[in-house]
């Protein structure tokens, strides 16, 4: 497979960035202005050694004692030393806390974005931009900027001494280091551009590997391992083409640099002889004069360098300022305040013993009506000038009960229950919680009301307890040995050694064991409302069976709302609502729209002859350990 070229990225407005790399810095700003004034005085201690030298010279030129000179000479050594040791980890601790607050910063920002803004971004790029990009914005912001201060100030110290030792001599060197100063200036912008396009590699290559990481199962049966390993080995390619690119461009300025440094001491070598001999300079001047222009070569080459790794750090901050632009959900924003929490409503259902009821300050209307949940006239879209998923849809949730929705596919199902967990907010119309409009109410709020088992049942990083823990922290050992047993896991996690404390990985655990993990975390919760997508599709039928019976359980003292494509699930609903291209067909319970919607009595048949096709199959589910290796990847 032959790699692509990938266009180049526009140039990054550097102040901006600049001005980001600060906010970063800024909390740090002392101990960023104490390593400063070490390295000015690092820097001082180093252009005070060329004029010790020009003493001790002085001294035997005139048979004068040099210990005094020797003794300056050697304490401006070790002073510098110690200084530098001092300086070097002062700002070595300072980037690692603002890569630390850089990242918590992103991390925060990452998991409090909206869902749409998530959208097409992978998330090993993301994660690309954490790790890699922090580290070289660490660089710009310690040890760059802090390097090109110090390189700027010996440059500016060496040549107004050099100036004050001889005029002649100076013009001569400021002259060499002008013209090399033009020409590096032509080349870093080149600079800049590398790099960037590499870090722009870089977290393609994060996310075509995670992606095949993440379905290896499918890319292993499919032998599609090469083609795979091509892929994602092209992007690496690319990012190492770039880099090569601006490693070849670094290579050019130091060579300009240096041998523009050694050029104008050839100069001052021939100028500075001549000099001499005609009695207009003294040898010890000459050689002091000398040194300085050794020790040019240190801050010319120094600033170059950093120069280029600045640049780095702008291109790395770029790619941060984007995630800074993204939207976060209302209430994480510092700009605009969170939305008050209305006064909750006392509902006639038991509550958890760990989650106590708040008392309402006023009456609400809520308590009054039967619906938990109602969509009035409901549009919504994916874009702003895409078509409507779900166009004038009302219906009401009943506080109690099971409520199926049901759909050909592309029908809004899902969307319906996005806006429920107001992951998308609707283009016209309202949702209503416990009677006030949804916008009333933070998002967090919403969300810990309801519970929300996905399609795809993803777990968590952690141990089984992690898991099943995760929507109600404070559950206790016994809290979740009963939604175990509610989802048949007991006699499972009773035979693994760590138990609850078993560590849970997503490759070594099958399809249908995360389905009952993710229905088991669900039940601990104990939800005012329990969002079910297709929670079953995986289920063996005595699971499901004993999944059922939880579920109407549950729905005896909480509102149920599932997604359902199997027909003992439909058969069990109180109440159906059938979608079609957006909007509401039929309501009503199986009974009655099997005798009174076609497209239902359609859907209905075909899910009984998927049900016959299943009868006498057994699922995966029931016979691995959690925690052990799978052999095969069918549903459990």
């Amino acid at each position: 497979m032959p790699t692509t070229e990938v266009e180049e990225p526009e140039k990054a407005p550097v102040l901006p960035n600049l001005r980001l790399l600060w906010a970063f810095v800024r909390p740090h700003r002392m101990k960023l202005a104490i390593g400063l004034v070490l390295g000015f005085f690092v820097t001082a201690t180093t252009l005070a050694t060329p004029l010790a030298t020009k003493w001790v010279l002085d001294g035997l030129a005139e048979s004068r004692s040099i210990a005094p000179a020797v003794v300056a000479l050697s304490a401006l050594i070790v002073l510098g030393s110690v200084i530098q040791a001092v300086q070097w980890i002062l700002l070595g601790r300072m980037g690692e806390y603002v890569v630390r607050d850089a990242r918590r910063s992103m991390i925060r920002r990452l998991l409090r974005l909206r869902i749409g803004e998530l959208g097409g971004r992978s998330s090993g790029e993301l994660v690309t931009r954490v790790t890699s990009d922090t580290v070289l914005m660490r660089e710009a912001a310690t040890s760059s900027l802090t390097q090109l201060v110090n390189g700027v100030i010996g440059l500016v110290g060496a040549l107004t001494l050099m100036a004050v030792l001889d005029l002649v001599l100076f013009s001569v060197t400021l002259g060499s280091l002008a013209v090399v100063g033009v020409l590096v200036a032509l080349l870093m912008p080149r600079v800049a551009k590398s790099q960037r396009a590499a870090q722009e590699s870089l977290g393609r290559l994060g996310a075509a590997l995670d992606g095949a990481l993440r379905a290896i199962r499918t890319v292993k049966s499919a032998r599609a391992e090469e083609r795979e390993s091509v892929r994602i080995v092209a992007e690496a390619d690319a990012s190492a083409r770039h880099s090569i690119r601006a490693v070849h461009i670094d290579a050019a300025v130091w060579s300009i640099t240096m041998a523009g440094v050694q050029v104008a001491i050839l100069a001052i070598l021939a100028l500075g002889a001549f000099r001499v001999d005609s009695g207009a300079l003294a040898v010890s001047t000459l050689v002091a004069f000398l040194l300085y222009a050794f020790q040019l070569m240190d801050p010319a080459t120094e600033l170059a360098g950093q120069f280029s790794q600045l640049q780095s750090g702008v291109a790395a901050a770029a790619r941060i300022a984007e995630l800074q632009k993204l939207e976060l959900e209302e209430g994480h924003t510092r700009e605009a305040p969170a939305r008050p929490v209305p006064q909750p409503v006392q509902h006639p259902a038991p509550q958890p013993v760990s989650r106590p009821v708040p008392q309402p300050a006023r009456p609400s209307a809520a308590e009054t009506t039967p619906h938990v949940l109602v969509f009035d006239d409901v549009t919504a879209c994916y874009a702003p000038d895409g078509p409507p998923v779900l166009d004038g849809v009302s219906f009401a949730v009943p506080r109690h009960g099971h409520t199926a929705i049901v759909g050909p596919s592309g029908a809004g199902k899902t969307t319906a229950f996005s806006l429920m967990l107001e992951f998308l907010s609707p283009q016209r119309g309202r949702l209503v919680l416990d009677g006030l409009p949804l916008e009333e109410w933070p998002a967090y709020e919403t969300r810990r009301r309801i519970a929300y088992v996905e399609q795809d049942t993803p777990l968590l990083p952690g141990t089984l307890a992690d898991n099943l823990r995760y929507l109600r922290p404070a559950a206790t050992d016994a809290d979740l040995w009963a939604a175990l047993d509610a989802v048949g896991l007991t006699h499972r996690v009773q035979t693994l050694s760590e138990g609850l404390g078993t560590v849970l990985a997503g490759s070594t655990v099958s399809g249908g064991e995360r389905q009952r993990i993710a229905l088991a975390r669900a039940f601990v919760a104990d939800p005012e409302i329990l969002l079910l997508d297709e929670a079953t599709a995986q289920l063996d039928g005595l699971t499901e069976a004993a999944v059922q019976a939880f579920i109407r359980d549950r729905a005896g003292r909480a509102a149920v709302v599932t997604i359902a494509h199997r027909l003992s699930t439909v058969v069990e609903a109180d109440r159906i609502i059938v979608l079609e291209k957006g909007r509401v067909r039929a309501t009503g319970t199986h009974r009655e729209l099997v005798a009174s919607d076609q497209l239902y009595a359609d859907m209905v048949a075909a899910l009984r002859l998927s049900t016959q096709e299943e009868q006498g199959e057994q699922g995966e589910g029931s016979g691995e350990p959690l925690g052990e290796p799978q052999e095969t990847a069918g549903v459990g």
